[in-house]
């Protein structure tokens, strides 16, 4: 990917007797890591030719590097096998750093838990066909799936608080 910026030291040209230099250029290198921000994907950038100190995040539409968009995704894809096969064999084949919640592309089925210890609320996430369970912000649950926000709410028999907690009848 090229991505252009003005530097600081650049010249505009106000005159005749100044010269406009052009922008600078930038190459990624790498994709060192991924999140999302307020429902966008950004990307860790490692530039050609800096350092690791000038590593950037950058929103994933403005970024024009596919093919390693692509490697870095097919790093951490995740495989589920449907729960009713045979029970010697292994359920996920998973890596570390694996794409999380929707990123995953798997179907919700429902919610088990929820959670704001990060100072962010977050729905612990059951999928269809899949055992394994993922943190997702709840900005993302309720729009995704308001109708399983809701059966949760619903379902719920014992509401905790800092202080104390809430038993429903």
């Amino acid at each position: 990917m090229v991505k252009t910026r003005q530097n600081a030291d650049s010249t505009i040209a106000t005159s005749s007797d100044q010269v406009q230099q052009p922008p600078e250029e930038f190459s990624v290198e790498k994709i060192l890591d991924k999140r999302s921000r307020n429902g966008k994907v950004e990307y860790l950038l490692k530039w050609k030719g800096y350092s690791d100190e000038d590593n950037t995040w950058e929103p994933e539409e403005n970024l024009d590097c596919p093919d390693l968009i692509a490697a870095y995704e097919s790093q951490f894809e995740t495989i589920c096998v449907p729960d009713n096969d045979d029970k010697n064999k292994r359920k996920n084949i998973t890596e570390d750093n694996r794409a999380r919640g929707f990123d995953r592309g798997l179907e919700p089925d429902k919610i088990v838990g929820a959670t704001d210890a990060s100072g962010e609320l977050m729905f612990l996430m059951m999928w269809k066909n899949c055992k394994e369970a993922d943190l997702v912000p709840a900005s993302q649950v309720n729009v995704r799936c308001p109708e399983i926000v809701i059966n949760y709410y619903e379902n719920k028999k014992m509401w905790y608080t800092k202080e104390t907690v809430i038993e429903l009848d």
